[in-house]
C-alpha cells in the first residue's frame, strides 16, 4: 500500500494516528509505529520537559517513524520546538495557527511539516508557507475544530482540487471503509483520532474510553464557538455551558466559567460530570477498547475488503 504518504514518513500504511492531548503519549504513539503507521505524541498537554520524557521513551520502544503534533497557540511554544530538535524528532505536526510561523524554522533542521486545516483558504496558506502535507479536517473530528463546519465529504474533494501536496483526510474516519471513502474522495492516507482514544495504550482515564464506547449518534456536540471550538460528548459541563447560552452569557464569561483544566479533569482523570469530554461524532462507531495493534490490523482488513467488493461492481 505504498503511495505519497508512506513514502513521505516511512511508513507502511498510510495511515495516522492523531496526536490528541490527555490521550496521545509515548505508548499509543509507540504502539501506533510498531503496528505500520504513523504515531504522534499529543503535546498540547505536556510540560516541555513531560514532552523530552515520552519522546525518549517513546525512542526506546519503537524503531520506526513516529512525530510530535503541536497546537502552535501553545503558550511555551519555543521551548516544545527547541526540545524536538534536541531530540532529534523528524516530523512535526502543526495546529491551531499560521504555519508560516514554525514551517521554516522546522524544515530548515531537516524535519518534515504537516499542518492541519479545516478549509481550503487555510490548506493554500500551508501549501505556501512550504509544508509537506496538510491534513484536511472535517467537523465531524473531535476536540477542537474549524468555524466553518465543513464536513469531512465536502472537505476532502475541495481542497484536493486545490492543492499539489499530498492529502491526509481527518474527521469521522475510524474504519477501513471510512478510510477508503476519504482515499476515493482523492485523499492519500487518513488521520484516525477517536478510534485510538478507546485503545489499550491511550493514556486516555478508563472512565472516560468506557464512555467513548457507549457514545451513540447525537451525543456529541461542537460548542464554545466563541472562543475555541470544540466537540465534546453531553455530560453536565456540556448543559451547563447550554444554559449560559441561553442567559446570553459574554465570551469573558464562558471563559471565566472554563476555567483551566477542563480537558484533564475528563479525558485523563476521568470527571465524567465536570470535565470536557472531547470526542468525535464517530465514537458512535466504536464500541470495544482494543490493542493498538489489533485496530490497524481490522481496518486494513476492512479497507481491503471494501476495496474488493468496489472492485466487482
Amino acid at each position: 500500500m505504498q503511495n505519497s504518504i508512506t513514502k513521505l514518513f516511512g511508513i507502511t500504511y498510510p495511515i495516522i494516528q492523531a496526536g490528541m492531548i490527555w490521550n496521545s503519549g509515548w505508548r499509543l504513539a509507540s504502539a501506533a509505529s510498531n503496528s505500520g503507521i504513523l504515531g504522534l505524541i499529543g503535546a498540547g498537554s505536556m510540560y516541555p520537559e513531560v514532552l523530552r520524557e515520552h519522546i525518549q521513551k517513546c525512542k526506546k520502544a519503537t524503531d520506526k517513524p513516529f512525530g510530535v503534533n503541536v497546537p502552535m497557540l501553545y503558550p511555551n511554544i519555543e521551548a516544545l520546538m527547541d526540545i524536538i530538535v534536541e531530540e532529534d524528532v523528524k516530523i512535526v505536526f502543526t495546529a491551531a495557527g499560521n504555519p508560516k510561523t514554525w514551517t521554516s524554522w522546522l524544515k530548515a533542521r531537516g524535519i518534515i511539516v504537516v499542518h492541519v486545516v479545516s478549509s481550503v483558504k487555510f490548506a493554500l496558506k500551508a501549501q505556501a508557507a512550504g509544508v509537506d502535507a496538510v491534513v484536511a479536517e472535517g467537523f465531524e473530528a473531535g476536540g477542537h475544530n474549524g468555524r466553518d463546519e465543513t464536513t469531512s465529504f465536502t472537505l476532502i474533494p475541495m481542497v484536493k482540487e486545490h492543492i499539489k501536496i499530498p492529502l491526509i483526510a481527518a474527521g469521522g474516519i475510524a474504519s477501513g471503509k471510512g478510510m477508503l471513502a476519504a482515499m476515493v474522495l482523492g485523499a492519500d492516507g487518513v488521520q484516525i483520532g477517536s478510534r485510538f482514544v478507546a485503545s489499550e495504550e491511550s493514556s486516555a482515564h478508563i472512565r472516560f474510553k468506557n464512555t467513548v464506547i457507549n457514545t451513540k449518534e447525537g451525543d456529541t456536540q461542537l460548542t464554545l464557538k466563541e472562543l475555541a471550538p470544540v466537540r465534546l460528548i453531553k455530560n453536565k459541563f456540556y448543559n451547563e455551558v447550554c444554559n449560559l447560552y441561553q442567559k446570553g452569557t459574554s465570551a469573558d464569561e464562558l471563559k471565566a466559567f472554563l476555567g483551566k483544566g477542563r480537558s484533564k479533569r475528563g479525558m485523563f482523570e476521568g470527571d465524567l460530570e465536570d470535565g470536557e469530554l472531547e470526542i468525535g461524532q464517530v465514537a458512535g462507531l466504536i464500541h470495544n477498547i482494543q490493542p493498538v495493534s489489533e485496530i490497524v490490523s481490522e481496518i486494513i482488513t476492512e479497507f481491503e475488503q471494501a476495496k474488493r467488493n468496489i472492485s466487482s461492481l
